[in-house]
C-alpha cells in the first residue's frame, strides 16, 4: 500500500524550487501581465498587417511563444515581468516543449486547469514550469 501524498506548503515545493525570489513559481499576477503583454503585441502586429483579423492575432501569438521561449528563455512577456519558461527539473526547455505548450495553451483551458505547484495543464504536459528570473 502506498502513502498517502503530503500536500506541500508552498507552490513549486514538489519540484525543488525555493519558496521565493529567482526560481521560484512564477504568481498569477506576472502571469496575467505577461499574458497581457504578450496578446497586446499579437493585436497590434495583427491590426498592422492583416487588418485585425482574428486568427492572424493568434497565430501571431502562438509563434511569438514557440520562437522566443528557446531562444530567450520565455516569451517578450514573460522576460519583461521577470519571468522564463524552464523544464520542470531545470534546464532549456529544448524545441519540442515549447510547440506543445503553446498548442495547448492556445486552447485556453489546459490554461486554466492547474496543479498545486501553479503549473497549468499545458505546462504538466510539456514537462515545463513558469519560474521567476
Amino acid at each position: 500500500m502506498t502513502e498517502p501524498a503530503v500536500p506541500s506548503s508552498y507552490p513549486g515545493e514538489r519540484l525543488g524550487l525555493p519558496v521565493s525570489g529567482p526560481g521560484s513559481v512564477g504568481r498569477i499576477g506576472r502571469r496575467i501581465a505577461a499574458l497581457a503583454i504578450d496578446w497586446a503585441c499579437a493585436m497590434i502586429i495583427s491590426w498592422a498587417f492583416f487588418a485585425y483579423d482574428g486568427f492572424a492575432t493568434l497565430a501571431i501569438f502562438g509563434i511569438v511563444q514557440i520562437l522566443f521561449i528557446p531562444t530567450l528563455g520565455g516569451s517578450p512577456g514573460h522576460r519583461l515581468v521577470g519571468m522564463r519558461v524552464q523544464r520542470a527539473h531545470g534546464g532549456w526547455p529544448g524545441l519540442w516543449r515549447p510547440i506543445v505548450r503553446t498548442a495547448l495553451l492556445v486552447l485556453v483551458i489546459p490554461a486554466v486547469i492547474w496543479d498545486s505547484d501553479q503549473r497549468g495543464l499545458h505546462d504538466k504536459v510539456a514537462g515545463t514550469v513558469l519560474v521567476r528570473s
